[in-house]
């Protein structure tokens, strides 16, 4: 894992907030030296700090390892088997129908 594309995201979310590293590792409980290497991809965070300072940005977990997340065709398939679960016929036979217009749209058929 390359650990400078996670620090640069940090920073740029850091950033977006106008936050110092001082007010930022303050919040999360991390020294400032500590957030400055994760920044610069100097060294890993671990998971118990990575949540709280992506609760404090604002951003999910998944947006700060966007760059890490492989899709394939399998895990989409996943992912709407998850939407699915639990929707009621109608539900379903509406996404689906939803999926078809916005290809159609997007094939240029429309």
């Amino acid at each position: 894992m390359d650990y400078t594309r996670l620090g640069k995201r940090i920073k740029e979310e850091r950033l977006r907030l106008n936050l110092t590293q001082e007010k930022l590792s303050e919040k999360v409980g991390i020294s400032t030296a500590y957030l400055g290497q994760i920044e610069r991809g100097e060294r890993c965070i671990t998971l118990d700090k990575l949540i709280p300072l992506a609760n404090y940005l604002g951003v999910t977990v998944d947006f700060l390892l966007t760059d890490y997340i492989v899709t394939d065709e399998d895990n989409n398939l996943n992912i709407l088997t998850q939407l699915f679960r639990g929707k009621t016929v109608e539900e379903k036979e509406l996404a689906v129908n939803m999926l078809k217009l916005l290809f159609s749209y997007t094939d240029g058929k429309i």
